[in-house]
């Protein structure tokens, strides 16, 4: 998959007080980076987007970022309350300023954040590719019904390849396949 000038890789939540206990996490943090780097290279700009909450405020050990992921100089910042990162943020505003109509999506958690920005983002009318093996998140239980990690991240895969709306193209590739 190849991506425009019109593309920004938006990195959500891989942030220290969230991925202890995500499947895979250092396998998504690793593929993240890789992406962070070939995004670079290739000028696409990286929209950071980390998570704020009682037992995670901004700027504690919790709310950094983790250690492999490091925004570059310039690179936009966006501080959330909500599953949605545009709810309430700049996250629009930081889009439109980057000409932005195509978001790549990496991040945690796959069924709050990263299932409902995608979502938010598609209803705006992006274009988005959600990297299937560069989201994660933890092991839930939900009324007596257990459900790992990992079918979280295939469930929300699934969901997302089949989002539909009208003049607008959605997919779900691997990090590897992602091309800047």
């Amino acid at each position: 998959m190849t991506a425009s000038s019109d593309t920004v890789l938006l990195v959500i939540d891989l942030q220290k007080g969230v991925l202890p206990g995500c499947f895979d996490a250092d396998g998504v943090v690793a593929r993240t980076a890789a992406l962070v780097g070939r995004a670079r290279e290739a000028g696409t700009p990286v929209v950071w987007v980390q998570h704020e909450e009682p037992e995670m405020p901004y700027r504690s050990d919790d709310w950094q970022l983790v250690d492999e992921l490091v925004p570059a100089s310039g690179e936009p910042r966006v501080r959330k309350e909500y599953r949605d990162a545009f709810a309430e943020t700049d996250l629009d505003e930081v889009l439109e300023g980057l000409d932005a109509t195509r978001l790549i999506v990496a991040g945690a958690q796959s069924d709050y954040c990263i299932r409902t920005t995608t979502q938010s983002a598609a209803v705006r009318g992006y274009d988005v590719t959600l990297v299937g093996d560069a989201h994660t998140t933890v092991d839930t239980e939900w009324e007596g019904v257990a459900v790992s990690g990992q079918q979280i991240v295939a469930h929300t895969n699934r969901y997302f390849a089949g989002l539909r709306y009208p003049d607008q193209s959605f997919a779900v590739v691997p990090a590897a396949d992602v091309a800047f």
